[in-house]
């Protein structure tokens, strides 16, 4: 499967999935949860959706700019960010367990790395934005 079309169908899965468990969270468990254990499903989901629609818009821009380093490598980042952080919230806020608490501000450095690596990307890429690669 080519890396455009897994990105896109992450993205539609994480997006889509951020609006049940967002939903889910409002409406069925918001009698049964803590208001902190709602905020952090709350913030798990703002970050996975934010995330969400930067791996969709990465997964074009691999289309437009196939040259372009590192975009891949970014995307990937974000969804292993939106597993960590926001999967790790979600677990905290429905079992009170808090083992998996670390791995929290693992997501969150997973990332900024994937920022990081976006930042690189585009300072070292040599891309004329108003055209698309020839093929």
């Amino acid at each position: 499967m080519k890396s455009n079309k897994f990105l896109l169908i992450m993205a539609a899965v994480l997006g889509a999935s951020s609006v049940l468990i967002g939903a889910f969270a409002a409406h069925a468990l918001k009698a049964h949860l803590s208001v902190q254990a709602l905020g952090w499903i709350e913030t798990g989901v703002q970050y996975q959706q934010f995330h969400s629609l930067a791996i969709l818009i990465l997964a074009f821009a691999i289309k437009l700019w196939p040259t372009w380093p590192g975009l891949d490598k970014a995307a990937y980042s974000f969804i292993m960010g939106i597993l960590l952080f926001s999967g790790s919230l979600y677990f905290m806020a429905l079992t009170d367990i808090r083992s998996l608490a670390l791995l929290t501000p693992l997501g969150g450095l997973v990332f900024l790395i994937g920022w990081g690596i976006l930042i690189w990307s585009a300072t070292g890429a040599d891309t004329d934005f108003g055209k698309q690669d020839d093929r």
